[in-house]
Formats: C-alpha cells, sequence, structure tokens
C-alpha cells in the first residue's frame, strides 16, 4: 500500500495545499495510508534550567496539535483516515527523517507562497525537500 507524508505547518497555504490534495485522492488506485506531521522547532536557549523537560514537551505537542487542527478537521469531513504525529527539529531535515524511518512512498507539501526573490533569498522548506530527499515530493499548489 502507497505511504505518504503530508508536513503540516498550521498555515492557510498548508491547509488550501491539503485541500487540493483531497480533490485528487481519487487518482489512485487505492486510498493511500496517510502520515500527517507537524515539526515543531526547538526552543531556544538553556531554558531547561527554568522549565522542565515534561512542560517543554506538553508545550510542543500544544502547538502541534493546534497547527494540525483545520488540516484534520478537512480530513475527517472528507472521510480519509489518516496518523498524526508531532516531532521537534530542523523542519526539512527531521521531515526526511520521519519519511525514510516510515517508508513512506511519497512526502506531499505546499509551497509558502514566498514569492520567486524571496524564496530564493530565504528558501523554504518544500525547497530543501525537493533538493535534499530521495523520496519523491509532490507539490501541491
Amino acid at each position: 500500500m502507497l505511504k505518504m507524508l503530508l508536513p503540516v505547518d498550521g498555515s492557510e497555504a498548508c491547509s488550501k495545499a491539503i485541500s487540493q490534495f483531497i480533490s485528487i485522492l481519487g487518482w489512485y488506485k487505492e486510498l493511500p495510508t496517510i502520515h500527517l506531521l507537524n515539526v515543531q522547532y526547538p526552543l531556544q536557549g538553556d531554558i531547561s534550567m527554568f522549565i522542565s523537560q515534561d512542560n517543554i514537551k506538553q508545550y510542543h505537542q500544544e502547538e502541534g496539535l493546534k497547527d494540525l487542527m483545520q488540516v484534520r478537521k478537512l480530513l475527517d469531513t472528507a472521510k480519509v483516515a489518516y496518523q498524526y504525529h508531532i516531532a521537534v527539529g530542523e523542519p526539512a531535515e527531521t521531515i526526511i527523517q520521519f519519511a525514510q524511518a516510515q517508508q513512506c512512498d511519497q512526502i506531499v507539501i505546499g509551497p509558502r507562497g514566498l514569492g520567486v526573490v524571496t524564496g530564493m533569498l530565504l528558501g523554504s522548506i518544500a525547497s530543501k525537500l525537493i533538493h535534499l530527499s530521495d523520496i519523491p515530493v509532490l507539490l501541491v499548489k
């Protein structure tokens, strides 16, 4: 069975891309196994001196669930089964590591919509994935 990873950042662009992806699910002979992944940036500094690891983990979980909420609603409404995951790290690298660990066949992601010049200067997670991943990346606009 086909396994697909859909990285989710909570943005409107991401929700729009997932909506488009839902509309093309009929193209597949059988529905793929879908994994949603939200990657939280690690907190900066040595805050573990002031906040417990459990509280930090809980914070990442809560923020991740907030970012996943809209996309989960879209998939639930469309009656599409999925599993969701929350990780902490640098987004592009974490997405690739997760996709490899889950043996995903494809990564489906939407562009951030930064524009050509800004995208070239700042880069984007989507462009990093396209360049770094050995797993096919489907860019849904």
